[in-house]
């Protein structure tokens, strides 16, 4: 009897200890796995972290080198959307400030801080080029213009006018007609015309929308003005 009894002591023992044995490897299976799983989405994460493409001042394509100013802006669409003026991430002039009109829209920018120093538009439509020129007379030196048509900015304008904004270093200007769509970014006493500029011509043949050219955007970096 006591020789049964060790028996079964002994067998008792052993599938104790074989039970321990296989829970303990299925639960080390598992801690395996869920640590490997956990490991591998912190590397998918950091991965996709990395790939991400950083995102520039105004969202332009590219960061501006030390001294200068991130800028992007685009005119208006057709007489839907108006158009819209960022600089250095922030937006000067949009809808959805409500600071936008019909006409050519202003905004003025000291060239040394980056400063916003005025914002207006000007209906060359149904308004009168007389304070726009006035306006444009006041814009003390150093200063940044940037500028941008909605619907039209074009009817009112005068040859006064124009030479004005050429002197700010556009050369379009001249050539802006009827409803197309110009952004232009030049500065008060400028000394050589300015590379920021586009321009679209209003042609029913090439028109995007029914009576309007397609909205023109643009982005640079604007060189700080030094003492």
């Amino acid at each position: 009897m006591r020789v049964a009894g060790a028996a079964k002591l002994v067998v008792a023992v052993a599938v104790f200890l074989l039970t321990f044995y296989v829970i303990s490897q299925v639960f080390e299976i598992k801690m395996d796995t869920s640590l490997g799983n956990l490991f591998a989405r912190s590397a998918l994460d950091t991965a996709a972290r990395s790939t991400k493409p950083p995102r520039y001042k105004c969202g332009i394509s590219k960061a501006c080198p030390e001294k200068h100013f991130a800028f992007k802006m685009a005119s208006g669409a057709a007489n839907v959307v108006g158009p819209k003026i960022c600089l250095e991430d922030n937006v000067l002039m949009s809808g959805v400030k409500n600071n936008v009109g019909r006409g050519i829209n202003v905004a003025l920018v000291n060239g040394k801080t980056g400063e916003l120093l005025d914002t207006k538009y000007f209906d060359m439509w149904g308004g009168d080029v007389a304070p726009f020129i006035e306006f444009l007379k006041a814009i003390q030196d150093g200063t940044i213009v940037l500028m941008g048509t909605y619907d039209d900015g074009a009817t009112k304008l005068n040859d006064e006018a124009r030479r004005l904004i050429a002197e700010l270093g556009s050369t379009s200007i001249t050539n802006l007609g009827f409803r197309d769509n110009w952004v232009f970014c030049g500065g008060k006493g400028i000394k050589t015309k300015s590379p920021f500029e586009q321009h679209i011509k209003n042609n029913k043949d090439t028109n995007k929308y029914e009576g309007w050219p397609e909205v023109v955007e643009m982005e640079g970096c604007i060189p700080q003005k030094q003492d």
